[in-house]
């Protein structure tokens, strides 16, 4: 950690910080009943969306997953345009007809949040290749779970980004549950990052609630992505606190196990490693919250004062085939 710049430390714990907040007031707001639809919250994973976009540029790509808030926080979203897209006001990143789980900025590298489990793979793998056909040395990386690191999808994905050698990071975050089933009933295997070794991939496996071991491990494999050496899987071990979705009742795993993993929360770990470093004292931590709070409290005023989308708006940004009668 010592080789990380203090700058790019404090730029970590920041990013952190910001999605903490953030999905915790989301999970106010949904309980109060301001958010329509459903939400998937992030809290707890942190680390994992913040080590891997601290490496990333304007120009580079991410596919999200139906618990993307932290991705798009982490690759620069704009958290009023992605509150304003909860509540499904007009001015939300897409007018409001998104929603949670289908937040996209284009013009940031964010090619969507996804509800189809699994649908992110192919979307990155062709933005991989869009870049190689290109010529340039941007990546696009892939954030999947280990639901997802089942499907079809994911290994036609990672299949191809390897025979072509594709600038594409795949990150499993692995949470232990796909929904409320545990990984060690719906895999035969402890570790995903094995798989990657059917597609002559490196794959590595880190504790997910490091960032700086994430931060590592993604920094080698971005590097070579850029350098045309093809893609990596890197699975990161970690937890949501909360359910599947808000309103979960989560009785298929225990309180003690809950708890085992929040005393390996991100975010307390990196403050200590920080503190000790001379970065951090518990003032300059009241600072940063404070301001994060405010910056969401600014995104919750933006959303609850714009416009609701006209119904005569209803059909525009949708894109479908002409219906078939048989």
């Amino acid at each position: 950690m010592s080789e990380i710049p203090k700058e790019t430390l404090l730029s970590i714990y920041e990013t952190m910080v910001k999605i903490r907040v953030f999905e915790s007031r989301v999970s106010e707001l949904f309980a109060q009943g301001k958010l329509p639809g459903f939400i998937h919250l992030y809290i707890g994973e942190e680390a994992v969306a913040t080590g891997v976009c601290a490496h990333l540029n304007p120009g580079d790509y991410i596919t999200s997953t139906h618990r993307g808030h932290g991705h798009l926080i982490a690759k620069g979203g704009d958290l009023k345009l992605m509150m304003a897209e909860l509540y499904g006001k007009r001015t939300g990143y897409c007018k409001g007809k998104g929603g949670s789980m289908h937040i996209a900025d284009v013009d940031l590298g964010i090619l969507g949040a996804n509800g189809i489990v699994g649908g992110g793979p192919p979307i990155a793998t062709g933005a991989g290749f869009a870049l190689k056909y290109q010529g340039k040395d941007n990546v696009a990386v892939c954030f999947f779970g280990d639901g997802a690191s089942n499907q079809g999808t994911t290994h036609e994905g990672m299949n191809m980004a390897a025979i072509w050698k594709l600038p594409v990071v795949f990150v499993c975050e692995n949470n232990f549950y796909g929904i409320s089933l545990s990984q060690e009933r719906h895999q035969s295997i402890s570790d995903i990052a094995d798989r990657a070794a059917a597609y002559d991939m490196p794959g590595v496996v880190v504790d997910g609630n490091d960032v700086t071991a994430v931060y590592e491990a993604a920094a080698e494999a971005i590097k070579r992505a850029r350098a045309g050496h093809g893609p990596s899987l890197i699975e990161c071990k970690t937890y949501r606190y909360r359910g599947h979705f808000e309103g979960d009742p989560t009785v298929y795993r225990s309180k003690e196990e809950l708890e085992a993993w929040m005393k390996k929360d991100p975010i307390p770990r990196f403050e200590t490693n920080l503190k000790k470093m001379g970065l951090l004292d518990d003032a300059r931590i009241m600072a940063i919250h404070k301001e994060m709070e405010d910056r969401v409290d600014e995104a919750i005023r933006f959303a609850e004062e714009s416009p609701w989308p006209d119904p005569s708006e209803l059909l525009e940004d949708i894109y479908t085939g002409p219906a078939v009668v048989v």
